[in-house]
């Protein structure tokens, strides 16, 4: 065979799995980070009580397994097309299953889920809010994988019983997908990346392991933890039956640091903003962590196999996109989450009113579990326009916020941010934010840079891109916004957000 022949029978493409909080999508994308083949389905979102958010993680492996067939299927490809699958996912995402038969003990519970309120606040009594906070890089928050972990042991009849016989497992959704992807009960991995673990409140962030302290205090046997890999090498075939046989799982990031990857952000001091279901804004710190004193985490950002650690200091916004889904699906004030734009454009300027989304509490850099949704500066003037408009800037007054504490612990002002999500196709949106902070504000050619970044992680583990020299030549600038508001109006403007969330505190 020559070689040219060779080259042409080669697989050509990198397949992402991005199991997210609202939909799992499958994408191929070609060595230049062109996406070939895109599907995507939604799943429940179930609210069995007030501050409740569960998934079916049934209903999530079966749309995983729909959606990568359906990808290959709409451009003609097969698996020998594949070079290797890389999995991103809802991070802090909470499942237990029985190893024997495949079936969750429970409703897997979502990162947005508040019910261990109580449980942060009794571990809390004994260090604070910072208790674990020097090996973790967290704060005790409902947000975190440990605590939901801790709560279906003590509330799952017979869940520590059978943990302790070693006979669950647990995981975030990349583990559920990969055990199951990988063989299932028939001898699937039951795997984590190091960006996952140091979701979870149980990984040192220095010893990228399990801690026993960890796990003791939080009162959760290590027989149920995944092992931890790093985040770009070579894992295993996926399962003969499945869409994807034998082709090479190579590559596990959780969604931020996905996008973060994706985005090319490579060298310390570069950081990125990803605008979903919340928005998560990541500033890669380099080889060592960086500890905040003004309400960041501290996690991992990527670990490429044989290599140091990367470390990120991120700001993690609960309710961004969500709250647009709110407006369509809660108030029917829209009929799709498109026509927000066109609605909050109709309206010169927010007419004085704000809408303040702490439905789950505020998270990063206040972190006030006591917060609750507020609209304030109603008027008899105000109509849906001016509330459409105060929805969509919500997301870039909590930008800000997360962006000053990030200056302020990295001593490096932001000079341009890097955006990418569902919601940065709304124009309006993107010219608020470059406006309410000040600087350019750059999407990239492809949006997508979650599934992205877990290509980019499989591809490099596979040798189908050299090294990270290839990520960055791949980034490309779409469009950029540059600042168009005067100093006296932004500051006049972010003076009333800050009046607006102290009216959403002490209400839970």
């Amino acid at each position: 065979m020559t070689r040219a022949a060779s080259e042409s029978s080669a697989p050509r493409y990198v397949a992402a799995i991005d199991q997210g909080t609202t939909s799992t999508r499958t994408m191929i994308f070609d060595r230049a980070g062109t996406v070939i083949a895109s599907e995507q389905l939604e799943h429940r979102q179930i609210f069995p009580r007030a501050g409740w958010v569960e998934h079916d993680a049934t209903e999530i492996w079966r749309n995983t397994r729909r959606v990568t067939a359906a990808a290959l299927a709409s451009v003609d490809l097969t698996h020998s097309d594949i070079a290797a699958c890389g999995i991103t996912n809802q991070r802090e995402t909470t499942l237990v299953w029985d190893r024997r038969t495949g079936q969750p003990i429970a409703p897997a519970i979502v990162w947005q889920d508040t019910r261990t309120a109580a449980l942060c606040e009794e571990l809390a009594a004994d260090g604070g809010v910072d208790r674990f906070r020097a090996q973790t890089g967290l704060p005790l928050s409902t947000y975190f994988a440990g605590p939901k972990l801790r709560w279906l042991l003590d509330n799952v009849d017979g869940a520590r019983e059978r943990a302790e016989r070693g006979e669950l497992a647990f995981g975030t959704m990349d583990s559920w997908i990969v055990w199951n992807m990988t063989g299932g009960v028939d001898g699937g991995l039951h795997v984590t990346d190091v960006t996952n673990a140091s979701r979870t409140m149980l990984m040192d962030l220095r010893t990228l392991d399990w801690d026993p302290q960890l796990c003791a205090a939080l009162d959760v046997p290590m027989s149920l933890l995944p092992e931890i890999h790093s985040s770009s090498e070579v894992l295993g075939p996926l399962r003969e039956t499945g869409p994807l046989p034998g082709v090479l799982l190579a590559g596990i990031l959780g969604d931020q640091q996905a996008a973060t990857f994706g985005q090319a952000c490579l060298e310390p001091g570069e950081a990125k903003n990803t605008y979903g279901t919340g928005n998560f804004l990541l500033l890669n710190t380099g080889t060592e962590p960086v500890f905040s004193d003004h309400g960041l985490l501290t996690t991992v950002c990527y670990r490429l196999d044989g290599q140091p650690a990367r470390y990120a200091l991120e700001g993690s916004i609960a309710v961004t996109g969500s709250l647009v889904q709110w407006l369509r699906d809660n108030l029917g004030l829209i009929g799709s989450a498109g026509e927000v734009e066109a609605l909050a454009a109709d309206a010169e300027d927010n007419a004085g009113v704000y809408f303040v989304p702490a439905f789950s509490g505020l998270f990063a850099p206040r972190w006030r579990p006591d917060a609750r949704g507020v609209i304030v500066g109603l008027t008899r003037f105000a109509d849906k326009r001016h509330l459409a408009r105060a929805v969509l800037e919500a997301s870039a007054y909590q930008t800000r916020e997360v962006i000053e504490a990030m200056e302020a612990d990295s001593g490096v002002p932001l000079t341009t941010l890097k955006v990418d999500g569902g919601m940065v196709v709304n124009e309006l949106l993107m010219q608020f934010q470059s406006d309410i902070l000040g600087v350019p504000v750059v999407r990239p050619v492809v949006g997508e840079t979650t599934a992205l970044g877990a290509a980019y992680a499989a591809g490099l583990a596979v040798g189908f891109w050299n090294d990270t020299d290839d990520i960055r030549r791949n980034w490309s600038e779409a469009k950029r916004w540059e600042p168009a508001m005067t100093d006296e109006r932004r500051a006049e403007l972010y003076a009333g957000w800050n009046r607006a969330v102290e009216h959403s505190l002490d209400l839970a």
